[in-house]
């Protein structure tokens, strides 16, 4: 909890920064209302996306939570723009067959926790997409450090709930000031994206995290891929490219 609350806070500051340097006003109250409920969705869906992350595999908490958290902005993107091609309802179909490959890879009761957590994770972080999606083009930054703040302190309230320690040590706060950072140039591009073409692509593009994570799991941390596991992994894989795509 410690780093989440630490680069919520660094990305806040530094979204809040760039704000002031671009001469942004403060945001209207129709992208506050989505800032704030965006910013609570995405730090229940962080906090629990890393507790399934360090309690479950891998292999299993990334790909499940990258195709819920495309799912969302998939339904409110044909919603507002119509229904998809013939490739989409495809990748759509993979999706669904990636999660039944992918969770029922696993048979331990870890797998089981981190499988509810990833399922918790991809619904929160699914509605945060869909939520920062409605934000107005002006003042992305100011709204984005109003989402931050937010989630800051939902972080910190979900943190004293489970009375987990949020103090870092001097020598992690660098590796957390790069996590903000990069998670809010994650964020802004992926506003930028919603804004200019389809919600639908923007939000299955972005749930392509989930190759590198797992590339990491195997590389890094040595995790073992099973048949199933690598097969729900490539099929989340392909009905990512086919729905962005189609």
């Amino acid at each position: 909890m410690g780093v989440l609350a630490a680069a919520q806070v660094i990305g806040a500051g530094a979204a809040l920064l760039v704000a002031i340097l671009r001469g942004e006003g403060l945001p209207t109250p129709h992208d506050a209302a989505w800032a704030v409920g965006a910013g609570a969705c995405g730090a229940i869906g962080l906090a629990a996306l890393y507790r399934g992350l360090a309690e479950g595999r891998m292999g299993i908490v990334a790909p499940v939570t990258g195709v819920l958290a495309a799912a969302f902005p998939v339904a409110v993107g044909i919603a507002l723009a119509g229904l998809p091609g013939p490739l989409r309802i495809v990748g759509f179909g993979l999706g669904i067959a990636a999660v039944v490959l992918v969770s029922s890879a696993d048979d331990g009761s870890t797998g089981r926790r981190g499988l509810g957590l990833a399922l918790g994770a991809g619904t929160a972080l699914g509605l945060y997409n869909v939520a920062i999606s409605r934000v107005s083009p002006a003042g992305i930054f100011g709204v984005l450090a109003c989402s931050r703040l937010m989630a800051t302190a939902v972080v910190l309230l979900i943190a004293r709930a489970g009375r987990q320690p949020t103090r870092l040590a001097p020598r992690v706060l660098p590796a957390a000031a790069i996590v903000g950072l990069l998670d809010l140039a994650g964020n802004v591009a992926f506003v930028v994206a919603a804004q200019i073409g389809r919600l639908d692509v923007a939000g299955l593009l972005s749930s392509l995290y989930p190759v590198t994570t797992v590339l990491l799991a195997v590389l890094v941390v040595g995790e073992r891929v099973t048949r199933a596991h690598a097969a729900g992994i490539v099929t989340a894989g392909v009905a990512v490219a086919l729905i962005a795509l189609g």
